[in-house]
């Protein structure tokens, strides 16, 4: 396993909720005090909400949490749980007359693994924000990995199960980045430093790796999987970032996603990462960016092995 995990980041905190009868779930990373927000989406079949909000030109700058959540466009009602927690702490933009949590959310396709009618709802939001902790986070088959899988290409019954999985890096100044992900990719993942498959699609006679993306050149076919994958995660930094730079951190993270993830940003994935900037400490935006990638990639490893307990 790789070392850290993204509650090393200052303000940053981490919760999760899930069924276990239903394998789905969620999983909330808090700031209470707020931090700048940006969002790169690269799958072609992404479920989300609030991702136009973190657009540079647009109004607010910071966010109060983030939603990775399981259950399909139907999981994003988790991040009502959240705005209900957070509003009664007393947390949001101030409007004036009310404050506004902002939290943009996220989710994957775990339909097809547990019971399709379990889904992540406003109580196991609130629950996963009840449970976060910025101490030491839990990986594997829970939150909003509960019910992800990895490696399609074969049907479900040949596939690896994925989770959830966290990373850390530290860099001179003080800097810190972080990474949580969700990892329920069509795709297999490949051991950053070896190169090897640790988790994807198996053969059905002989259970060993196919590579799916060498099956899907040679064949020219990938099946049909529309809409059952996803992999969703955060990025976040205490180095002083603005919201256009946020963006730019959450786009150079994707390349952790292509390091660990083959094939990947698929039109079966809704690929997405949020970037979080919590603001204490100075850093150049480009050894932030390839800290990202890296942090990235390491937590997608670590998901697949604490959810298969290698």
């Amino acid at each position: 396993m790789y070392d850290g995990s993204i509650v090393d980041v200052e303000g940053i905190e981490v919760g999760h909720a899930w069924d276990d009868g239903g394998k789905t779930g969620c999983t909330v990373i808090l700031c209470r005090e707020g931090a700048v927000g940006g969002v790169d989406v690269r799958g072609s079949a992404p479920g989300t909400r609030e991702t136009d909000l973190l657009n540079p030109m647009n109004l607010v700058e910071e966010v109060h949490g983030v939603v990775l959540c399981g259950g399909s466009a139907f999981g994003l009602a988790a991040a009502d749980g959240v705005m209900e927690y957070l509003e009664k702490h007393d947390i949001g933009f101030d409007t004036g007359v009310a404050k506004v949590p902002i939290v943009p959310a996220a989710v994957l396709f775990d339909l097809a693994y547990g019971d399709p009618k379990a889904r992540p709802d406003r109580l196991m939001g609130y629950r996963a924000c009840e449970a976060a902790l910025n101490s030491r986070v839990a990986q594997g088959s829970i939150g909003a990995g509960a019910g992800a899988t990895v490696g399609k290409l074969m049907g479900m019954e040949n596939a690896t199960k994925g989770g959830i999985g966290t990373a850390s890096i530290k860099l001179s100044g003080g800097v810190v980045v972080g990474a949580i992900v969700a990892v329920n990719a069509f795709g297999d993942v490949f051991h950053v430093d070896t190169g090897e498959i640790i988790g994807g699609a198996r053969h059905p006679e002989t259970g060993e790796f196919i590579n799916t993306s060498k099956h899907i050149i040679s064949a020219n076919e990938s099946g049909n999987f529309a809409g059952q994958n996803t992999t969703i995660g955060v990025i976040a930094t205490n180095a002083k970032l603005s919201k256009g730079e946020a963006n730019k951190l959450a786009s150079m993270a994707h390349d952790g996603y292509a390091l660990a993830i083959r094939p990947v940003h698929t039109m079966f994935d809704g690929d997405t990462i949020f970037a979080l900037s919590t603001g204490s400490v100075d850093g150049d935006i480009n050894g932030i960016g390839t800290a990202a990638v890296f942090a990235m990639a390491y937590a997608i490893n670590n998901a697949i092995w604490a959810a298969n307990q290698v």
